[in-house]
């Protein structure tokens, strides 16, 4: 028990007595500490309060003694004790704390001040039980009642007044309104107090002060919830006024806020009447096939599809599925219900509310209107205006401008790893350059067969029944990626380009309902029922473990060949149109023996060298392995002798570690995470002790063996922030994660760097 803001003179708090402080306490002590008119305030943390009960059960009074003197800094010098005030000072603001008690009469012996039959003590004692009913303390653990604090406090004379130390929406500085409410009329000394809390502080703060003829007296503040835009403006302006560094600004942003900026939108509804119009409770457009439950959503996320979710209404169940979902339409809810609340959090967009949507889960069928949509069928939302369109619109790309760009770019000062994107297509490698890509690091070769007609070719050659029939599929494919290189180059512009060759798990690519492979029957020139027995004979148990990666190179090196070729081909249309040399990194996944990597390898450099591009400046030529298989890790130090670099493939690398199917884990790994079983999902955030240890393990042995080894990480855990720190510990040369997470693998490793 101490005061925090005396009557008179200044509050002297020891380095202990400092570290007790926290919400409201802290800006009280900050801003009286920097001379600012504040109301007489003195802190009692929960182990003094019981101390002061326990001595009082036993009729001692020496602790009582100190208490009485510590309420008697709350007296001015005309000793007239004041009414007194009870608030709660939890770090985190939530409902469940008891609100302010106002109008408490100062106690008229030293008994009423520990009475919990009297006002005082009373309003102390709910004070600290409204802790327990608090959704941010647990009410069991020592460590949570050490950090209750209650304040007690004069009554300051005048209106009492809130305001924002920043605008809720612009991030410029206050005073500002709270919640949309009139700005109440203020003192210009409130200017020189909002300049002080918003230092102090670094963040939004709602102040509440007392104003009394004119004079400002400072009651409390807590932070203030804002949207990520406003906070970024915010950290920008603290630079621009010389409160903050750059690097403070870096620094004090929190990468998963910094993601919710980065959502397209619309670029023209011109010409599409929405099918329907609930509340945009969540902002960003998407589009996609739709599915009726969190599991499919959860798989198709995991095959790096998109979708939207499509359900009556949203519960906690669903969270996991919604957190996959590209985009959220439900029947019911409004602003404040789960799928709303959940989506914000989320940064997913999501329209809720639409009352002509009525969604049968039995029959995966929903009923938009007098119009029906099934499992796959395309939808497109708004979650600005609430629209919902049939089909697929074009969406804008968000870009990186003013405040953050200007953040980005302070970060990439402090930055020592690369970060690269995750493209194959032009669209998205020009999307990953303007958010500030340093190249490509993982094109998946086999993502540029997702059109309907090249899907075909690709089906072509896995169906192929001989090596000539093959060899006449693969030629096939041959124009296709000659041209998607070059253009991917051409992009790039100079930076480097990592090329996977072919990794087409069969499951992922082969017709499946009947309709697929009536339509996959016709464009092959084959009859359905031979390509059912031949599908059969293909159909492989584990597909994910099957015949893929460095396996099909090695028994079909005709695909190697024509890949090679088609590469080759597209990196000499580059070189010949652009000024910069091209660079390119070519890849082979899936091995787990330094043999197969040896295979290819000299398959790869007699192709390379017999293009003669090899022998030219405008080329830059690299080889290198994915490590994604446990054995690849453990044998590292064999397998980095063949190769110029390593990019870990964190996705197959914990499926492969932990023996879990990352297609079907969404229908345990929930339930895991519910049950304490898992504290995380390994395949969102790295399991740093098991997958983790396989890498540095993989790095260690690789380097040894190679020191100008340059390591990667490419798996979706190079946009998690958590997974980002650990991979900075490591001494990794670069990530490479989807286009929309590069910003926040940009500030996440600039804050790692720091």
């Amino acid at each position: 028990m101490f005061a925090i803001a005396p009557a008179s003179g200044k509050a002297n708090l020891s380095a202990s007595q400092l570290k007790l402080l926290s919400g409201k306490a802290r800006w009280i002590f900050r801003v009286g500490e920097a001379g600012f008119p504040t109301v007489p305030t003195i802190a009692l943390t929960r182990a003094a309060w019981d101390a002061l009960q326990t001595e009082r059960s036993k009729k001692d009074i020496r602790l009582r003694t100190h208490w009485i003197a510590c309420l008697f800094k709350l007296v001015d010098r005309d000793g007239t004790p004041p009414s007194l005030v009870v608030r709660t000072s939890a770090a985190l603001h939530n409902g469940g704390l008891a609100p302010a008690k106002l109008g408490i009469p100062a106690p008229a012996s030293p008994e009423d001040s520990v009475d919990p039959t009297r006002p005082l003590a009373k309003a102390i004692k709910n004070a600290f039980e409204s802790y327990g009913f608090s959704p941010g303390w647990s009410g069991r653990a020592d460590e949570d009642r050490a950090k209750q604090i209650v304040l007690v406090q004069a009554a300051a004379p005048g209106e009492i007044e809130q305001f924002l130390t920043r605008n809720a929406l612009t991030g410029a500085l206050g005073p500002a309104p709270v919640n949309g409410a009139p700005l109440p009329r203020l003192p210009a000394s409130v200017d020189a107090l909002v300049a002080l809390v918003d230092a102090k502080a670094g963040r939004h703060m709602c102040c509440t002060v007392a104003i009394n003829r004119g004079e400002v007296v400072f009651l409390s503040a807590r932070p203030s919830q804002v949207p990520a835009a406003a906070e970024l403006e915010a950290a920008v302006d603290r630079v621009d006024r010389k409160i903050w560094t750059a690097q403070n600004a870096v620094s004090r942003v929190d990468p998963h806020r910094l993601a919710q900026l980065l959502h397209p939108r619309l670029k023209s509804s011109e010409g599409a009447a929405p099918v329907a119009v609930g509340l945009g409770v969540s902002p960003g457009a998407a589009s996609g096939p739709i599915v009726f439950n969190p599991d499919d959503a959860a798989r198709l996320r995991a095959r790096g599809k998109h979708c939207i979710l499509v359900v009556n209404e949203t519960g906690p169940a669903d969270i996991e599925g919604m957190r996959a979902a590209t985009g959220i339409l439900t029947a019911r809810g409004g602003m404040s219900s789960h799928a709303g609340v959940i989506a914000r959090i989320t940064g997913k967009p999501c329209v809720a509310g639409v009352r002509t949507l009525s969604v049968d889960t039995n029959e995966m069928v929903c009923r938009i209107g007098d119009r029906e949509f099934r499992s796959g069928d395309r939808l497109t939302i708004d979650g600005n205006d609430g629209s919902v369109y049939a089909g697929m619109l074009p969406l804008t790309q968000p870009h990186i401008g003013g405040a953050i760009g200007r953040l980005l770019n302070w970060s990439d000062a402090s930055r020592t790893i690369a970060v690269r994107t995750n493209a194959e297509t032009v669209e998205s490698a020009r999307t990953a350059l303007s958010f500030g890509a340093e190249g490509i690091g993982l094109a998946r070769s086999e993502h540029m067969f997702f059109s309907p007609e090249r899907m075909v070719a690709l089906r072509r050659v896995i169906l192929s029944e001989d090596e000539d029939d093959r060899s006449r599929a693969v030629n096939g494919l041959v124009d296709y990626q000659t041209g998607d290189y070059q253009a991917l180059f051409s992009t790039m512009n100079g930076a480097p380009v990592t090329v996977r060759l072919f990794d087409p798990p069969l499951h992922e690519f082969l017709p499946r309902s009947d309709e697929e492979i009536e339509e996959t029957a016709a464009s092959l020139g084959l009859a359905v029922r031979a390509l059912r027995l031949h599908l059969e004979r293909i159909a492989e148990i584990n597909p994910m473990l099957g015949h893929r990666g460095v396996r099909l190179a090695i028994t079909y090196p005709e695909m190697l060949q024509m890949q090679m070729q088609a590469l080759m081909a597209g990196v000499r249309a580059a070189s010949e149109t652009q000024n910069e040399p091209v660079s390119v990194e070519v890849m082979v996944p899936f091995v787990s023996t330094a043999s197969e990597v040896a295979w290819v390898r000299d398959r790869v450099n007699t192709i390379v060298a017999n293009s003669g591009l090899s022998r030219t400046e405008r080329v830059k030529f690299s080889f290198g392995t994915m490590i994604e298989l446990p054995r690849a890790c453990l044998r590292a130090g064999d397998i980095a002798h063949m190769v110029d670099f390593f990019s870990f493939g964190t996705n197959d690398l914990t499926q492969t570690t932990f023996g879990i199917s990352r297609d079907d884990a969404p229908t345990f790994l929930a339930a895991y995470q519910r049950k304490g079983v898992y504290e995380r999902d390994p395949f969102v955030t790295i399991d740093e002790k098991g997958v983790g240890e396989m890498i540095s393990i993989a790095i260690e042995r690789g380097r040894a063996a190679n020191p100008g080894l340059k390591i990667g990480i490419c798996g979706e855990h190079a946009g998690d922030p958590a997974s980002l720190k650990y991979f900075a510990g490591l001494g990794v040369d670069y990530v490479s994660c989807s286009p929309y997470r590069v910003p926040v693998a940009r500030l996440t490793l600039a804050q790692a760097s720091a």
